[in-house]
């Protein structure tokens, strides 16, 4: 039986130089024709970045005619600049946010809330949800969450970010299709029923890739550290199978019913084009060279 064409997302990050800025709007010109349910843009660690975040989702918005969800965190914020941000956001005609806690600033251990701050995703998805005209989508972890005490506990917090307002998750990225339906299954157990749309990392390092994978938690299985080992750094076969495994993730994805697929492209179109096509999205226009 044919699979079901997925519907897709794609996340990217802002700019912090000329260079990187040109790689930006190469992206969103590249993937923009697969008509992407939505794109997101992150937000730096301890929010070094939201000045740059909202000038690259403004000019998405503006130039490519993209629903973009633009990420907002509670790190070193008052409640009244995090809330001015949303409501610059609206200005701009933006309206979906991705809501999150956020990581520590550079050089702290944890998370520590701004005295007249948000102590929490859940008190800023509530405080966004009560505006009443923002959609607003938050991150998930089908491995336990590096300041979380385990997968029941990220469960948990989920639910009352759902409860919160939320309507949609994205998870944090995985190897293996297996852990994103153990977190699906104990999710539905849990009561949610909101969407949770699995993110997928299309690699382009696997040494970058890995030191992600250990800086989030990510469970590496020995099988992929053999295969990348066998590729013995040739680019042209390393991104060989880097698609080959991207596709055959999706693939499983969609065959255990998975609807949405949210792709980190990392500012670069080249794999998540062709996992997409690979996937039957078709473009509503031609597509650029961006190789």
């Amino acid at each position: 039986m044919a699979l079901r064409t997925p519907h897709v997302s794609f996340e990217f990050f802002p700019p912090k130089t000329l260079d990187a800025s040109f790689r930006l709007w190469e992206t969103a010109r590249g993937l923009a024709p697969f008509a992407p349910d939505f794109v997101s843009v992150t937000y730096g660690a301890g929010g070094t970045t939201r000045k740059l975040t909202h000038e690259a989702v403004t000019t998405i918005k503006r130039h490519y005619g993209l629903e973009v969800a633009a990420h907002l965190t509670c790190v070193e914020a008052t409640r009244d600049e995090t809330m001015k941000i949303v409501q610059e956001y609206a200005d701009a005609g933006i309206r979906e946010i991705v809501a999150l806690r956020g990581d520590a600033p550079k050089g702290q251990e944890r998370f520590t809330p701004h005295l007249d701050g948000f102590a929490n995703s859940v008190e800023l998805i509530e405080a966004i949800a009560a505006r009443g005209d923002m959609t607003i989508r938050v991150g998930a972890y089908p491995e336990p969450h590096p300041d979380g005490s385990g997968t029941d506990s990220d469960v948990a917090w989920l639910k009352r970010k759902i409860d919160a307002g939320a309507s949609s998750a994205m998870t944090q990225f995985f190897i293996e299709p297996e852990t994103f339906f153990r977190f699906r299954d104990k999710c539905a157990a849990a009561g949610i029923d909101a969407p949770i749309i699995p993110g997928v990392l299309p690699i382009q390092s696997w040494k970058g890739a890995r030191r992600f994978a250990e800086a989030t938690g990510t469970s590496v299985p020995q099988w992929i550290d053999d295969a990348f080992d066998k590729t013995d750094g040739d680019p042209a076969a390393e991104r060989e199978l880097a698609t080959r495994l991207c596709v055959e993730l999706c693939e499983k994805l969609i065959d255990g019913g998975v609807e949405r697929l949210h792709f980190y492209t990392l500012n670069r179109p080249e794999l998540t084009r062709d996992v997409c096509l690979a996937l039957g999205v078709k473009p509503t226009r031609a597509l650029e060279n961006v190789a």
